[in-house]
């Protein structure tokens, strides 16, 4: 049987299905990020979580909204501590052009050991996409993500 996936999600990645539905992506993106969720919680995949994502969190003004995304994080598997390889990292993205906390999540992630790491911010995607092989781990938005690995696993979508 192989790995099951490792999965790194930033905030705007979670925050999704509590964002407002009415927009057509943002509802299919909504329903990635819980079809993710789930199986991460079920234990067919592997969520990941770091300090970066909780300080994130508790900076969220509206404490409904930070106590759902708390929720949420409860089904991440492994916490990445934060190290000096990190940090080192993370500057090395910054000087590529990517902002702190995404220079930040990205590092976690590669440092975690994620195989992908999943966000919803189309200008982090592309600039993802610009230096992705300089990025050893994937950058994908969650629907794009989700359909390309039913269909690996054998759960055509159809």
């Amino acid at each position: 049987m192989a790995q099951p996936p490792v999965i790194y999600a930033d905030v705007c990645c979670l925050n999704r299905p509590l964002d407002d539905l009415q927009q057509s992506r943002i509802s299919l993106e909504a329903e990635a990020v819980i079809s993710i969720l789930q199986k991460c919680q079920e234990g067919e995949w592997v969520l990941l979580n770091s300090d970066a994502i909780e300080f994130e969190i508790s900076r969220n003004p509206d404490p409904l909204k930070k106590e759902q995304l708390e929720s949420i994080l409860s089904v991440a598997a492994y916490q990445i501590p934060s190290s000096e390889a990190i940090e080192l990292r993370a500057e090395e993205l910054r000087a590529l052009g990517f902002k702190l906390y995404d220079a930040l999540h990205l590092a976690l992630a590669e440092v975690g050991g994620a195989d992908v790491f999943l966000t919803t911010d189309d200008r982090l995607l592309r600039k993802a996409q610009q230096y992705r092989n300089l990025i050893p781990v994937t950058v994908e938005n969650p629907v794009i993500w989700l359909m390309a690995t039913l269909q690996e696993d054998g759960n055509e979508i159809s």
